[in-house]
């Protein structure tokens, strides 16, 4: 599933660098998550950097965009070439 950031961001500029898919970018307002790039860092790390290193937890999975394990990883396969 692919990750989306909630209306708590406060744009801390933690999260845009960490995204290995290059994913994250700055919306109207607060950063968001591109769910065609996202694949929760499968591929690259064993958790999602972004979740990781978000002062205030406001990444969540996106109930939007749900994926599993295998359909991140054939994502990444896509993304990656």
């Amino acid at each position: 599933m692919a990750l989306l950031i909630n209306n708590k961001c406060i744009n801390c500029d933690m999260c845009d660098p960490e995204c290995p898919n290059e994913a994250i970018y700055m919306g109207a307002k607060i950063y968001q998550i591109d769910p065609d790039k996202c694949t929760e860092c499968v591929g690259h790390y064993d958790n999602p950097t972004c979740v990781s290193v978000c002062p205030i937890d406001c990444i969540k999975p996106d109930p939007n965009h749900r994926e599993s394990i295998d359909e991140l990883a054939e994502k990444y396969v896509r993304l990656t070439g």
